[in-house]
């Protein structure tokens, strides 16, 4: 689908009633995202239930802490979360701390509404991106970030992922 969306996508502040049906699109942005980078044993731990349970917590975080949802024809089609920086080494006071959409809506605009939702135009803010995820990367870099040189290791699912930091 890399091309513009032609149905309406409704973009609006995550509820708690989202929190199952974030879980399931969330474990399955999971597995389309990481399937390279993780092993297949460690991705089948995912559980839309538990992530569920992380989503009804978020929900219910303070107003400094802006969680959207994209929905199409009503269905959860992905999400993004912003909020306070969590690092004590931050270059900014605030982080992008997720956007994930699901695969069969890459390319149609989507990610850039979930984007606009969670940051203010020009908003200094940073981000941990997977090292190996150019798509992400391209995204971001189109969005005014880029990589600081600042890269860690982090415990993903009982495995390691190597992040990098964009900044902007």
């Amino acid at each position: 689908m890399d091309a513009e969306l032609q149905t309406d996508v409704i973009v609006r502040p995550v509820r708690d009633v989202d929190a199952e049906a974030l879980g399931r699109v969330h474990a399955t942005c999971w597995h389309e995202t990481y399937d390279h980078l993780i092993s297949k044993a460690a991705l089948e731990r995912v559980s839309p239930r538990r992530m569920a349970e992380l989503w009804t917590h978020w929900a219910a975080q303070g107003p400094e802490y802006r969680m959207s949802a994209a929905l199409v024809e009503g269905e959860i089609v992905g999400f993004v979360g912003s909020g306070p920086a969590r690092d004590d080494d931050a270059p900014r006071s605030r982080e992008l701390y997720f956007i994930y959409l699901l695969d069969a809506w890459h390319g149609t605009g989507i990610g850039q509404k979930l984007f606009d939702a969670a940051v203010d135009d020009n908003e200094p803010l940073y981000l941990w991106v997977a090292d190996d995820n150019p798509r992400a990367h391209r995204f971001y870099v189109r969005n005014g970030f880029t990589a600081d040189g600042a890269s860690h290791v982090e415990p993903f699912l009982g495995e390691s992922l190597t992040e990098v930091r964009f900044v902007r």
